[in-house]
């Protein structure tokens, strides 16, 4: 790996070689959803709890302060108003995104999604130019399509996690699997980090402090949640909980008490 994602990549993991992400890149897919709406207010949430990097679209990077955590550029993206909603395209530049001051890029692909080729292809060309200019690459690599039956299937998760590795990225994020065993074949058969996707909002924060705790345990290097967290009614708190479990080895009890629960 080359200096520049070496240096890179120090400002998005930890010495522990772990992560505490938290993408909120939704408001193209989905709109101002609750907990987004002030972009500037919910940040300073995320920092105060200590998270080590958020993810954002290129507009929103030129207009909040992101001081005290890694930021990481999203390039990608679809709304759910489009009639093909999984096919990801090319929004923003890895240049534009080191004008930007971006410590990481991300790209979003959808395996087995009706336009897996041309988001393959997007993939492979965008590694190309983070390995030029000295850029992390996080994958995001969601299997999605006619053909997936379960988006949770560790089949369908280890191969989509594979994929992205083989084409360059730095670090994977996907779906957990559910399970400790299951997710260890993700980790092990994936070259790259990876870490965890949050999926739609839990039923309680009991369920993502589990997932997140299992999903250690099973080898990923952190995690990358959003509305589970950026939606609770206390954001600070949960990204303290979070990250005591990811850092600090914290158990589900230490971490409730961090949350009040």
């Amino acid at each position: 790996m080359n200096e520049g994602k070496t240096r890179r990549l120090k400002q998005i993991f930890q010495k522990d070689n772990r992560t505490v992400i938290v993408p909120m890149d939704h408001g193209i897919t989905v709109g101002p959803i609750q907990g987004i709406g002030n972009m500037q207010t919910i940040t300073n949430q995320l920092i105060e709890g200590k998270v080590d990097a958020i993810l954002v679209h290129k507009g929103i990077a030129r207009r909040i302060d992101v001081d005290g955590a890694g930021l990481i550029v999203m390039l990608t993206g679809m709304s759910n108003l489009s009639p093909n909603i999984n096919a990801k395209v090319q929004v923003c530049s890895v240049q534009e995104a080191l004008r930007l001051g971006a410590d990481a890029v991300s790209v979003h692909v959808n395996i087995g999604a009706q336009n897996e080729d041309k988001m393959l292809a997007n993939l492979g060309k965008v590694s190309e130019e983070c390995d030029a200019f000295g850029i992390p690459l996080l994958a995001m690599m969601y299997p999605r399509g006619p053909k997936i039956a379960n988006e949770h299937a560790v089949e369908v998760v280890a191969h989509a996690a594979r994929i992205g590795a083989e084409l360059g990225a730095d670090i994977i994020k996907t779906n957990f699997t559910g399970s400790i065993e299951t997710f260890k074949e993700v980790t092990e058969s994936c070259p790259a980090p990876v870490v965890i996707a949050g999926g739609p909002k839990c039923k309680s924060a009991q369920e993502v402090l589990q997932t997140t705790f299992d999903a250690l345990k099973a080898g990923a290097a952190g995690l990358s949640i959003g509305r589970n967290v950026f939606q609770c009614d206390n954001p600070t708190a949960i990204a303290k909980a979070l990250s005591a479990i990811v850092h600090d080895n914290a158990t589900i009890e230490q971490a409730k008490k961090i949350i009040g629960v």
